[in-house]
């Protein structure tokens, strides 16, 4: 690779990272952001025709296909999942990159490859690991008609940019977290109110008695904090607007 051109890729990565973080501390959510991993991908990765998000939840092994550019890619997502194999699968399960440059040969994932050739006009794909935690995990999916559509520049490019992307979700995940536990906060905050004027008692006591329901029942307390305001309040949200 030239000088050049490396400088040009990583002048290009650099660009995708600000868009990116730019966009999830703007105050998009987390499927804005999703979406805006897979268009970049398609715009900016060298050989790219089609990209999408592969996400597994690792307790129930279930899968879930987000933010497709293409209905092909949710095609392939499918295949994936109805046969228990394939590069997508593999470099969310393995943290890894998986590159397969020509469908038509290819020894790895026979049962995925038959029906992707089978269903699908794409002869070629890269796979990135996108992100991993306790509950689940997910991978990038870049995608191609052409055989060798992606060159080494192209997975280099690809894998710094997962890499920033994840990032990206991260901080939006985290913002999305934050604003949902503010919205808990403050429905528990109205329930303990209630209770205390129409019982008069102190705000540990309301507190006490919202616990001791949500143990009873087994429901979250601010699930249990909701109720109690949606039953006073009918036709409300729980921030108090008028529905």
């Amino acid at each position: 690779m030239g000088n050049n051109q490396g400088n040009e890729i990583h002048i290009a990565i650099a660009n995708l990272a600000r868009g990116l973080h730019n966009s999830s501390l703007a105050g998009s959510d987390v499927d804005t952001v999703l979406e805006s991993i897979t268009a970049g991908a398609v715009d900016h990765v060298g050989g790219t025709m089609y990209a999408g998000i592969l996400l597994v939840e690792k307790r129930k092994k279930k899968t879930q296909s987000v933010a497709a550019s293409d209905p092909v890619v949710e095609k392939l997502d499918a295949i994936q999942m109805d046969v228990g194999e394939g590069p997508c699968l593999e470099a969310a399960w393995e943290h890894t990159t998986f590159r397969l440059d020509d469908f038509t040969t290819e020894k790895r994932f026979p049962k995925f490859i038959a029906e992707a050739l089978a269903q699908t006009s794409v002869k070629s794909s890269l796979s990135f690991e996108l992100y991993s935690n306790e509950q689940s995990m997910g991978a990038l999916n870049l995608f191609s008609d052409e055989t060798n559509a992606f060159s080494l520049a192209a997975e280099e490019t690809g894998l710094v940019y997962a890499t920033h992307a994840a990032l990206a979700l991260y901080r939006a995940k985290e913002k999305e977290h934050f604003t949902s536990a503010l919205a808990s906060r403050d429905v528990i905050g109205q329930a303990k109110g209630m209770i205390m004027e129409r019982f008069n008692i102190d705000s540990l006591q309301a507190f006490e008695l919202l616990r001791k329901l949500s143990q009873d029942s087994n429901t979250p307390i601010a699930d249990i904090a909701r109720q109690l305001v949606d039953t006073d309040h009918p036709g409300r949200d729980t921030d108090g607007a008028k529905s």
